[in-house]
């Protein structure tokens, strides 16, 4: 299958080599172009522009940072859409707001290509090891076209909805995961200000029923001041507040949410916007 992967950034460089790696034909796209050249190495074609990247492609897949992002790449002057050929398949994989989405879809709809929303939970991590969980919105069989190469970079495909719905549950579970990761970093300096071993708390913590995975993976992270970014304390806050306008703009309050992405904002603010998410435990410090 030929397949186009525009942005390789530190998601996208690694889906780009599982789908080499897997025997896929893949085309590839960078605003820096420098970034494709262990890409280009092990065999991808370079593409002058996000449409010419997308000419000739089955599917093209998107992994950019945020609404801003996508649309450049999808709708500029020389967006994907316009190399898109009939019955192409679009898969926006960033994390991005559903009314942009939606106007994403709408876009691949009238250039005669079919639009799939699937963002992804996991990080580098499980992009190397072909472990992200999908969560995707859109048509049914487009999702049965494309799961062949869904296989290739996830553990998991969970198809959620209709086109949309995938974005909106995505920024639900980052939002829950930073929610966890905000109330870990400030339980432990709380107990740490109490006299507690920190180290001892995040383990005891940890083994309880109510700490979930995450909780106890951010919690050793903490403790061992391990920062670097995986998650960024950036785009953390940029989810936060995509979950926050998505809440709002459909009638729902979002105390909790918008409390958490204020306690992100003091962190970038504090200079550590370019740290994991993890690393917003420095403002205790």
């Amino acid at each position: 299958m030929t397949v186009s992967i525009l942005g390789l950034g530190a998601m996208g460089a690694r889906m780009a080599a599982r789908l080499l790696a897997a025997g896929h034909a893949v085309n590839v796209w960078n605003r820096t172009p420098e970034r494709a050249a262990p890409l280009v190495d092990a065999g991808a074609r370079l593409g002058a522009s996000p449409r010419d990247a997308a000419s000739g492609a089955e599917v093209v897949i998107s992994m950019v940072t945020d609404d801003a992002a996508a649309r450049a790449v999808w709708t500029g002057p020389e967006g994907a859409v316009f190399g898109l050929g009939p019955g192409a398949v679009a898969v926006e994989s960033s994390t991005l707001t559903p009314a942009a989405v939606a106007e994403l879809a709408e876009a691949v709809t009238e250039a005669g290509a079919v639009f799939l929303d699937a963002p992804v939970a996991g990080s580098r991590p499980q992009a190397e090891a072909g472990a992200l969980v999908y969560l995707v919105g859109g048509d049914a069989q487009a999702v049965e076209r494309v799961r062949p190469l869904f296989d290739v970079l996830g553990g998991a495909v969970h198809h959620v909805g209709p086109t949309g719905q995938g974005a909106a549950v995505k920024l639900a579970v980052n939002a829950l995961f930073a929610t966890q990761v905000a109330a870990v970093a400030e339980l432990l300096a709380m107990l740490q200000a109490s006299g507690v071993d920190p180290e001892a708390a995040a383990s005891v913590i940890g083994a309880t029923p109510v700490a979930s995975p995450a909780a106890a993976g951010a919690m050793g992270a903490i403790v061992g001041r391990r920062f670097g970014p995986l998650f960024p304390v950036d785009l953390v806050e940029k989810d936060l507040r995509y979950a926050v306008d998505l809440a709002t703009s459909n009638g729902v309050a979002a105390p909790t949410t918008e409390a958490v992405r204020a306690v992100f904002a003091r962190a970038q603010a504090a200079g550590f916007g370019g740290d994991n998410i993890t690393g917003v435990a420095q403002l205790w410090a």
